[in-house]
């Protein structure tokens, strides 16, 4: 791939960086970022319930960086491999200060959870029953009657003898190691207990409020499972397995049929951790070592309960006083009283229109454009790009109507979306049996681009083409818990590049050429340095230079050093990263004017924005990409200009917001550590999310009023 050429060394340039100081490591900066995740569960200031929301996505998250991240390694690690990360980690030596970091953050949840938010919940009536002789009079019988009723039958207990085999374990199931000793031998045996995870992990006792735990409840009627033995001691277990599983898709004839090998393959990955109770005894847990192919580092002794990450469920207590206030998007006022469904096409065809979920409602955006398409005679053919969407989505249902109503409806989806493949692969059957016409992307390729297209025949009997393009999924579930940009335009000179990214997903396109759009593997990354290396020249020349751009990760090291460059040269850099960082802002002579900050809150900042100052004449671009070599070499990625002023001015104060939060806002130091922001003495408080809302919530009431 075409690279721009780095400019040659000045002579009075600082000395230069060893480069395994240059970059921070990515496993470690995500560590970073769920610490800051979990910081959200110290705060006092955030709502009690929604303290254990953020122990539970911690929970959720670490279960998923082991899945993907610690798997991959693992991997190398067994093959030998000798290739060092850019930080000039080997990874085994990146394994080795993963233990380093998770330990100590995992003994902190556990202290969060248990020591300082149970008691909390403790005054507002909400406790969890941990042993029996916490039961109360009356719990023990309905515990009885439960058990009986809803999970004795779905209980299957597993010896382990010559004649009974070590039980497979599926990935990230809770388990009980159960030990029974025979009453005429006195022989002790190992037996194994899935908790069945089709029932609620928690399970309420008729006083309100209070909990036990699923595997709690099973331990105690243990002796209906094993009559006749003596239950000698009983533990908790959990297992998480690698979901780095590799496909050769240049040699697989079907893709689909692939792909379902490996979800296939997943189930039976080699297990990478094994969380375990401290009062385990040493044979067990040498015994789930061995048989799982353990060493003693993959096992994570922590206090109970198990997997936190099911603590989402307490979020459906009626505690109102206990949660944040429910957001409800606000309908974008140009989309407002519309009469008919085609009336958003007027709309469109009037000009440019932005949103911006969750502060602008995805359903009558988003949702409406779709479902008004699939339902409008005038539309002749949609076009969409799936990554990933919900599992009874009305847009996917949209385009099955439409498909079946005889509209040429073509979809791209991405059945190598991680945990999603088994959903896309069901909606890509569906809308195959309407009649759409499905592709599965590029060979090599994922396709991440959030992209659909309307063609639609006006009155005067012309064709007229529709786009939105996004940096969110079409998932209206994450639509209210994600904040991400969309931009609608029915512009030829972008429309027309929308056909032609279809055409390279659906047919055969040698050299597309991209005017307007940047498109990943094709010219997004030669035109981002570029960019850069504009704003280096502006500064060099005595003109001010300038860049903005807000993303989730940014990781790829040709952009990290074309950033550094620009420091050198005197642009100024703002960069609000959600998560992975290799650059280290404020190095003296490397990164002076380079400044990351991080926003965490309610809502999940998902939006990929770019701004170039170009002297004056900043340009603004949104899409799907990351500054990540995934994103810019091996997926399908759009990012789009956006050029109407008044909607660059709308971008600007976003990011504007953003950049002076003082609430929820983390700065980040050189050495990869970041810190939390409070107002000063005498400061408003600014939590740019708060913020939003509220100018969402005002933009309403003007409208109504």
């Amino acid at each position: 791939m075409k690279s721009v050429e780095k400019p040659p060394a000045e002579s009075a340039s600082p000395r230069p960086v060893a480069p395994d100081a240059r970059f921070l490591n990515r496993e470690l900066s995500w560590l970073e970022f769920n610490r800051r995740v979990l910081a959200e569960a110290e705060d006092p200031s955030v709502p009690l319930l929604d303290r254990v929301k953020f122990i539970a996505i911690f929970g959720s998250n670490l279960d998923e960086f082991f899945m993907k991240r610690v798997g991959g390694l693992k991997q190398q690690a067994a093959s030998n491999l000798l290739q060092l990360a850019p930080d000039g980690r080997s990874p085994r030596q990146q394994m080795a200060e993963i233990t380093q970091v998770v330990r100590p953050q995992v003994t902190l949840q556990r202290d969060l959870f248990l020591r300082h938010l149970l008691p909390e919940l403790g005054r507002h009536g909400v406790e969890l029953v941990r042993a029996a002789s916490d039961l109360r009079a009356g719990e023990r019988r309905f515990l009885d009657d439960y058990f009986r009723d809803k999970v004795f039958p779905l209980l299957t207990p597993l010896a382990v003898d010559p004649a009974h085999p070590f039980p497979f374990i599926s990935n990230l199931s809770l388990s009980l190691a159960v030990a029974v000793r025979h009453p005429e031998d006195g022989d002790t045996r190992f037996a194994r207990l899935k908790v069945p995870d089709t029932l609620p992990r928690w399970v309420g006792l008729p006083h309100p409020f209070r909990l036990i735990a699923l595997e709690d409840l099973i331990a105690l009627h243990l002796d209906r499972l094993f009559p006749g033995m003596e239950v000698v001691e009983s533990w908790p277990f959990r297992v998480t397995r690698n979901a780095d599983v590799q496909r050769a898709e240049e040699t697989a004839e079907d893709l689909l049929e692939a792909i379902q090998e490996e979800l296939h393959e997943r189930r039976f990955a080699t297990v990478v951790r094994l969380e375990v109770l401290p009062g385990m005894s040493r044979w067990m847990r040498d015994l789930l070592v061995e048989e799982l192919g353990l060493h003693g580092d993959d096992v994570y002794e922590v206090e109970g309960p198990l997997a936190l990450r099911d603590l989402t469920q307490w979020l459906k207590l009626p505690l109102p006083s206990l949660k944040e206030s429910p957001w409800v998007p606000v309908t974008h006022p140009r989309l407002a009283g519309l009469g008919d469904d085609a009336g958003i096409f007027g709309v469109l065809a009037a000009g440019d229109l932005l949103v911006h979920h969750p502060y602008d409602s995805f359903v009558t955006s988003v949702q409406r454009f779709i479902e008004a398409a699939a339902v409008d005679d005038a539309v002749l053919g949609i076009k969409q790009s799936l990554y990933r969407t919900s599992t009874d989505s009305r847009l996917m249902k949209a385009l099955v109507r439409a498909a079946e109503a005889h509209k040429q409806v073509a979809v791209s989806v991405e059945i190598k979306a991680r945990f999603d493949e088994a959903n896309n692969i069901e909606w890509a059957e569906t809308l195959e049996e309407a009649g759409a016409h499905v592709v599965y992307g590029l060979v090599g390729l994922k396709t991440h681009a959030k992209l659909t297209l309307v063609v639609r025949r006006e009155a005067d009997g012309a064709l007229r083409s529709y786009a939105h393009l996004a940096t969110g999924n079409y998932n209206s579930e994450t639509a209210n818990l994600y904040t991400d940009l969309g931009l609608f335009t029915s512009r030829p000179e972008i429309t027309t590049e929308v056909v032609q990214v279809f055409n390279v997903l659906t047919g055969y396109v040698h050299r597309p050429e991209f005017k307007k759009l940047l498109v990943a593997p094709f010219n997004m990354k030669e035109r981002f340095l570029e960019l850069i290396e504009r704003e280096i020249t502006h500064a060099k020349a005595g003109r001010r230079g300038w860049i903005q751009a807000k993303m989730n990760a940014l990781e790829d090291t040709d952009v990290v050093e074309a950033l550094y460059r620009a420091s050198q040269a005197g642009v100024g850099v703002d960069l609000i990263v959600r998560g992975i960082c290799r650059l280290r802002p404020g190095v003296p002579g490397l990164s002076e004017s380079i400044r990351v900050i991080s926003i965490v809150g309610r809502f999940l900042e998902h939006p990929r924005l770019f701004v170039f100052g170009n002297a004056g004449k900043p340009e603004y671009y949104l899409g799907s990409a990351d500054w990540m070599v995934r994103n810019l070499e091996y997926r399908v990625e759009v990012v789009v200009p956006v050029e109407e002023p008044s909607l660059q001015a709308e971008l600007q104060t976003i990011l504007d917001l953003q950049l002076a939060d003082n609430a929820k806002a983390w700065d980040m130091r050189p050495d990869g550590t970041w810190h939390k922001r409070v107002p000063a003495a005498g400061e408003p408080r600014r939590a740019s999310q708060e913020q939003l809302m509220e100018r969402a919530r005002n933009r309403e009431l003007h409208r109504v009023g």
